[in-house]
């Protein structure tokens, strides 16, 4: 498990209950943000990534759902327990979507958040997930 001294885990962590927050209420971002900082009461949190996670996840939401329902095609999207599509979806936009961010580190990453706030088999079906959409957007050797 990471230290509470990770800044960018604990971005991580508080962009995943910032946009978990979403799911319950009006997506506020400044409101989500301090209600999960107070809550996580991290020492150390790189914010900008934080911004960048939340921004970016919200921004392209549809075609990173897209790519949770083409590589879980057993798993609809409400069917998924919250907190583990909330992390699929901040791993994809960093795999997918941003360019700072190894995907190696990404999947490592979502693994570490699904043990610390998912459920027993949370972190295999999350691995199992990225390994898929990550497999699917590799560029084809000829």
């Amino acid at each position: 498990m990471k230290s509470k001294s990770d800044p960018r885990h604990n971005a991580r962590k508080l962009a995943l209950a910032s946009i978990f927050c979403w799911l319950f209420s009006e997506p506020d971002q400044e409101q989500c943000i301090n209600l999960s900082q107070n809550l996580l009461q991290a020492e150390t949190t790189d914010i900008e990534l934080t911004n960048a996670i939340i921004e970016g996840v919200r921004d392209n939401r549809k075609e990173i759902d897209n790519m949770i329902r083409e590589n879980a095609p057993d798993w609809p999207l409400d069917k998924i327990a919250k907190v583990d599509l909330v992390i699929l979806r901040i791993a994809i936009f960093e795999i997918a979507f941003g360019d700072k961010t190894p995907k190696k580190v990404a999947v490592d990453e979502a693994v570490e958040l699904a043990k610390e706030f998912g459920n027993d088999t949370s972190s295999k079906f999350i691995n199992g997930v990225l390994g898929s959409v990550i497999a699917q957007n590799e560029p084809e050797e000829e």
